[in-house]
């Protein structure tokens, strides 16, 4: 177990352990955070617990000319039954992140800090968000980090309307001018739309 001094450094990557645990502790200041993830490091725990920060072995990434469209969605994009907005609403974004129901997911690793952290890291415009709203009301969404070097590390989505986080999602691909979405760790729902793992080192050499 390797704990973070006060400075502003992680340990190698031959430390981390098999699941991707790389260091504990530490705290989730802009600086810090921007720096983890530009050298292909998050956060991940849960309430009450040390921060866990993580690179793991395999990450999940979509290179966004791979996004794959089902018949059924090019159906719900062509009736385009919705508004997409970006960075217009990232505190209501994050915030139904961290509060809707979940079917497979006890509680949320998204506490009181991590919420305020990356609302920090949107204030200095290092964390976006993609906004989808019917009638004025906003459905679903997403945000993580931009690298600002053609990478963008996606946090969470959510939806209230069916289909609508994968508009989201889409959108993000297609309209954005990202080389690459990291999407972290193996995610099923992530993978139908196209999103596979490499190799941490191919990871870094991209990041």
């Amino acid at each position: 177990m390797i704990w973070l001094p006060k400075e502003i450094v992680f340990p190698p990557y031959e430390f981390a352990n098999e699941e991707g645990v790389l260091a504990f502790g530490g705290d989730l200041s802009a600086e810090r955070l921007e720096f983890a993830y530009k050298n292909g490091i998050f956060p991940w725990f849960n309430e009450g617990e040390p921060i866990v920060w993580y690179a793991p072995p395999e990450r999940m990434v979509l290179f966004p000319d791979e996004v794959r469209v089902s018949k059924s969605m090019k159906q719900v994009l062509r009736k385009a039954n919705f508004v997409i907005t970006e960075n217009k609403a990232f505190r209501e974004v994050i915030f139904n992140c961290r509060h809707i129901h979940r079917e497979d997911q006890l509680g949320t690793w998204i506490t009181d800090d991590m919420e305020d952290a990356y609302i920090n890291l949107h204030d200095k415009g290092i964390a976006k968000s993609i906004e989808v709203w019917q009638d004025d009301i906003l459905v679903a969404g997403l945000y993580g980090v931009d690298l600002k070097n053609g990478v963008f590390c996606g946090e969470s989505m959510f939806s209230k309307a069916s289909n609508m986080s994968k508009v989201a999602f889409i959108h993000l691909a297609k309209n954005c001018a990202y080389k690459l979405i990291d999407c972290q760790v193996h995610n099923e729902h992530l993978e139908s739309l196209g999103a596979r793992e490499i190799d941490r080192s191919d990871f870094l050499k991209l990041l």
